[in-house]
């Protein structure tokens, strides 16, 4: 019964790896672009936004950015950005949490869509300054660490999904061992352990 034992063990020992790959991603070299695209979406708050509104203005809506005839999207725009694209974008990088990489990458989305709202509204608004070297490069970092996100998450998917195919195969094979839990023994075979010779079932003995 040694090879059930440790085939259960083993069966175990995969499935703690399983269970950690569900809660945890390894973002490897990437890493440093993410934190890099942090840094940048947090630097564009303190740059024009549009006029003399920096991101901060927009963010509290000061008497600056109501001048500024700030509109709704550029406000929604930069508190998803702090909060998906910088908040939970950070405690992914520090935690690996997988759950906090979705939640960064679904907020950074669409951060992205209404960043692109954004820029539309500072061009389209009559009166009003257009959009600012802030909002912009603050919008394309968002883009891309969508990206990053996403190709982290599929990683981490593609990686799972390999891991339980080799855990069902595993299971497979311990399966056409037989039902007394002997490995494969090949015909003509002694067994070491339980001295029991492999042949077909049809295969009269040679006396």
């Amino acid at each position: 019964m040694s090879n059930e034992s440790d085939f259960d063990g083993f069966k175990d020992d995969l499935a703690a790896v399983e269970r950690k790959l569900t809660r945890e991603f390894d973002t490897g070299p990437r890493a440093m672009v993410v934190a890099i695209l942090v840094f940048v979406v947090l630097l564009s708050f303190v740059l024009p936004h549009t006029g003399a509104s920096k991101g901060f203005d927009v963010l509290v809506g000061d008497a600056t950015a109501v001048n500024d005839g700030i509109s709704l999207p550029s406000r929604v725009f930069v508190w998803l950005a702090l909060v998906f694209s910088v908040g939970f974008s950070t405690l992914a990088l520090i935690t690996r949490r997988w759950a906090l990489a979705w939640t960064a990458l679904a907020g950074s989305a669409v951060a992205s869509a209404l960043g692109m709202l954004a820029v539309w509204s500072r061009q389209t608004a009559t009166g009003h300054p257009g959009p600012g070297i802030g909002l912009i490069i603050g919008w394309l970092a968002v883009i891309v660490l969508t990206f990053h996100w996403a190709r982290v998450v599929w990683s981490r998917t593609a990686l799972q999904l390999a891991a339980e195919e080799n855990r069902r195969r595993d299971a497979a094979k311990h399966q056409q061992h037989g039902v007394l839990g002997f490995p494969g023994i090949a015909d003509g075979d002694t067994d070491s352990d339980t001295g029991v010779t492999g042949k077909k079932p049809d295969q009269p003995d040679q006396t």
